[in-house]
């Protein structure tokens, strides 16, 4: 099974934004580092603009 490109770009620029890593960093990580990282990055800013 091969993991969409769209979905790794979209992962690679919200990491981005939220952790100011590079590319090569966040393309270091494993699948599951980098889908837990997202993970916790969006409970927090639901937790920071109150829904939750």
């Amino acid at each position: 099974m091969t993991y969409a490109t769209d979905r790794i770009h979209e992962e690679v620029a919200y990491l981005a934004y939220h952790f100011h890593w590079g590319l090569e960093d966040i393309l270091d990580l494993e699948h599951a580092d980098r889908r837990a990282y997202a993970t916790r990055i969006a409970d927090l800013v639901e937790r920071a603009e109150g829904n939750q």
